[in-house]
């Protein structure tokens, strides 16, 4: 196997902008080469105006410093791992023309769509139905954001069970899951299995297991990340989530580079990251030594 179908990448990355993260993009890079990716795409929450959440996301001013520390990372890391340009996007009705011009603003290489429904806005406007009818118009906003065009994966895609764990039955509201599943399947944009599920409440990957099997029934693709804001969670929970899809039925986990997919046979991803590469002797000196000189 050689070529694109032989890469690995840690696929959602967080920044220090985003006011919940810590470490600089290269210092996942760094992480992510010791743990056997060759590459890495960043993807901090997106700006939006100026009084939506912004406790928790890089401001419209400081996009262009977004920028910056990724194309930074991109050419000191350059020859050994490929740092990429994300963004992980919110998406809530009304926004729409929001995001279409904010992704004109720069080449990215991957856009995750997100609903969040812990944000202020998510609850004002959905959260005072009850816990069943919430979660119901969650995943309706799900396909939604995936008929919009606008994305190329749907990132943390149940995340809504952990707003009010003690009231999440799945199986209440599975006719709403396979409905929003059938209408992403139409779009063909992914879903991410997002291993930082096992860390939250209710403690397993997003999505849940089921929704995976009903995903794979309708040949959903998938993309697996780590959600990592802090360097040391980079690659966390890789090769769980591998044996997941295998047990859910598929065959491949997938990336995006340029915004066009590329499917790794899991066989393959396994190997990439068992095979890691030796562990250098510090992150620091491999930040600070790079091959060549880094270019501003």
């Amino acid at each position: 196997m050689s070529g694109l179908k032989s890469l690995l990448y840690e696929t959602h990355t967080h920044t220090t902008l985003c006011r919940h993260a810590v470490g600089d993009p290269q210092d996942y890079a760094a992480v992510a080469l010791q743990r056997g990716f060759q590459g890495l795409l960043v993807t901090c929450h997106n700006p939006m105006p100026a009084r939506y959440s912004p406790s928790i996301r890089m401001s419209v001013a400081e996009f262009d410093e977004y920028l910056r520390l990724v194309f930074r990372a991109r050419q000191v890391w350059r020859g050994r791992i490929d740092v990429r340009l994300g963004i992980e996007a919110d998406y809530l009705p009304g926004y729409e023309c929001w995001l279409e011009h904010q992704l004109q603003l720069a080449d990215f290489q991957y856009v995750l769509g997100s609903v969040h429904p812990h944000v202020p806005e998510f609850r004002q406007r959905y959260g005072g139905a009850g816990a069943v009818e919430t979660q119901r118009a969650y995943f309706r906003l799900l396909a939604q954001a995936a008929e919009t065009g606008l994305f190329d994966c749907l990132s943390h895609p149940d995340v809504i069970k952990n707003e009010r764990p003690d009231e999440w039955l799945p199986e209440r509201i599975m006719d709403d899951v396979c409905q929003a599943l059938d209408r992403i399947a139409a779009t063909g944009v992914a879903l991410e299995l997002n291993t930082s599920g096992k860390h939250k409440e209710i403690a397993e990957m997003n999505p849940f297991p089921q929704m995976l099997v009903e995903a794979r029934q309708r040949k959903i693709p998938v993309v697996v990340g780590a959600d990592a804001h802090d360097p040391e969670r980079v690659g966390d929970g890789f090769l769980q989530a591998l044996d997941l899809l295998e047990q859910c039925g598929y065959d491949c986990v997938s990336y995006f580079v340029n915004r066009v997919r590329t499917d790794v046979p899991i066989a393959v991803a396994r190997k990439r990251v068992q095979s890691r590469p030796a562990t250098p002797a510090g992150i620091a000196q491999w930040s600070a030594d790079p091959p060549w000189p880094a270019v501003a």
